[in-house]
């Protein structure tokens, strides 16, 4: 729907794109992936697959599950369903995708499932995601979330404690306010020396 919808609005929104296009840009060729409460496999199919050699996405509903196998199976990718809280899927991976979902947890199930993506990512893994910052006037931007991060320095205090190297940036609309982040113990995309760029 978004492929239609958000593009035909009066000022064009164009923020659901930069989701996979972000994360997109922390996989290279070749990669293992984990993406972490996938939704309707969306992303996984038309941006990861063209770079993973593999996919294990997951999602605690079955039903999200269902519709991904349905209307986003393809070749390099699996969905199963898997409560992260509580069975994160098992296995070294090269990238850990966390999407539009940590808002999700409360701050004590972040800290824990941060804990699971650094045993499950390889030596040079890179963990990539999105969130959304809390509206000015206090109330969720969705009930379901359990905590909506201030800032992008307080999404990075949840990060830094696990990795050698954060990045956290944020794009505005005038109705939403996002936030991207890149972890790893190695370089980040756009770090210096970063092999898919040259500086001047």
């Amino acid at each position: 729907m978004d492929r239609y919808a958000q593009w035909g609005e009066p000022k064009g929104n164009c923020f659901w794109v930069e989701r996979g296009v972000f994360s997109l840009l922390a996989i290279e060729p070749g990669a293992k992936i984990l993406e972490l409460c996938c939704g309707d496999g969306f992303n996984a199919k038309h941006f990861y697959a063209y770079k993973a050699s593999s996919i294990v996405s997951c999602d605690f509903d079955p039903s999200a599950i269902t519709y991904a196998k349905s209307e986003h199976a393809n070749k390099k990718t699996k969905y199963i369903v898997a409560d992260i809280r509580y069975d994160m899927p098992q296995g070294k991976f090269d990238n850990i995708v966390w999407d539009a979902a940590i808002e999700h947890f409360t701050p004590e199930e972040i800290e824990s499932i941060m804990k699971g993506i650094k045993e499950r990512l390889g030596d040079n893994g890179c963990l990539s995601g999105y969130t959304i910052v809390e509206r000015a006037d206090g109330h969720k931007s969705l009930e379901q979330h359990e905590y909506e991060f201030k800032s992008k320095e307080d999404l990075m205090r949840f990060l830094t404690p696990h990795f050698a190297h954060v990045k956290v940036f944020e794009t505005i609309y005038e109705n939403r306010h996002n936030l991207y982040f890149y972890a790893s113990d190695r370089g980040l995309p756009f770090d210096p020396g970063w092999e898919f760029m040259v500086n001047k």
